[in-house]
């Protein structure tokens, strides 16, 4: 089936699936307001929309990788939004991490406007979706997932399919985001206290791989300490954002998480110290400073 798509939002996940898309031959528009992301999808061959319209008008499929559920909101059903302009049954397909409640609200409203709609957050940090092999935690309609099969081929290794209800998506996102969350707030807790005993951290990432307290984000993440490099794959403000999204998740259900407002209260600690526009490895940086203790790639106290 031949399709052609549009990619909202350039960021580190969303330039990666637009650049999978068009690696895959699918005719790939993209919008983003930043220059430098704009140019750079099209020196990768991408075409560049004036608009959200204009993207909805001409792409049977729209993946949405904005920030957060208000700028979903913004760019779909807004002045100049893609839904008013887009053809009947065209299927937006919501990557974005936002709370259940608004996934489920926000497909609810592409589908009363005879859009399909699939809810489907996205996991596996930039370079897996530079890759096309991301995760997807998904739910929709069968419809929707066969007209929209060609992209999610293209940018996904594996599809998570969570039933026809939306919201199974998000919610989904919110128990990966609860532990990612907490799996980077241990790896600086862990790799600032081996900095403190004059440990080799480089050694201590290759050992503790293969060993029981090993996670995929200490050993992902970590090698960001031991490098020195803090270059935002995904920002400390996103963390700061989700694990927000976890906490009111966690209260409204009346389950415990005090994991969670630890890992948040270090997130929002690290951002409040200049720092929240770094990689969120960067929670091992205002640890470190606390501790008096230099990491690698540390240059100025809060920058």
């Amino acid at each position: 089936m031949s399709i052609s798509a549009g990619v909202i939002g350039l960021g580190s996940m969303g330039m990666g699936a637009a650049v999978s898309l068009l690696r895959a031959g699918i005719p790939t528009q993209g919008l983003d307001l930043r220059e430098e992301a704009r140019a750079a999808f099209a020196d990768a061959g991408g075409t560049l929309a004036p608009d959200a319209a204009a993207l909805g008008r001409e792409s049977d499929v729209v993946l949405i990788y904005v920030v957060n559920a208000a700028q979903t909101r913004e760019v779909l059903f807004g002045d100049a939004g893609a839904v008013p302009a887009a053809r009947p049954g065209t299927v937006f397909v919501i990557c974005v991490t936002m709370e259940p409640a608004e996934a489920a609200d926000i497909c609810g409203r592409l589908e009363q406007a005879g859009m399909m709609a699939i809810d489907a957050p996205v996991s596996g940090g930039a370079a897996k979706a530079m890759e096309g092999e991301i995760s997807m935690m998904a739910s929709g309609s069968e419809t929707a997932f066969q007209h929209a099969a060609p992209a999610l081929e293209a940018i996904s290794a594996t599809v998570f399919r969570l039933g026809e209800r939306s919201g199974a998506g998000a919610r989904m996102k919110v128990i990966n985001q609860m532990l990612a969350g907490v799996h980077i707030a241990a790896m600086a807790e862990a790799m600032v206290l081996a900095a403190s005993q004059g440990m080799d951290l480089d050694e201590v990432h290759r050992v503790i791989q293969s060993c029981a307290g090993n996670s995929w984000m200490f050993a992902n993440r970590g090698a960001h300490v031991v490098e020195g490099d803090y270059t935002p794959r995904s920002a400390v403000d996103i963390f700061v954002k989700d694990l927000g999204i976890v906490t009111r998740t966690a209260g409204a259900s009346g389950a415990p998480a005090p994991l969670s407002h630890t890992a948040l209260e270090l997130f929002r600690q690290t951002s409040a110290a200049g720092l929240g526009r770094r990689d969120d490895s960067a929670v091992a940086l205002y640890l470190a400073r606390q501790a008096g203790v230099k990491l690698p790639g540390d240059g100025e106290q809060g920058t």
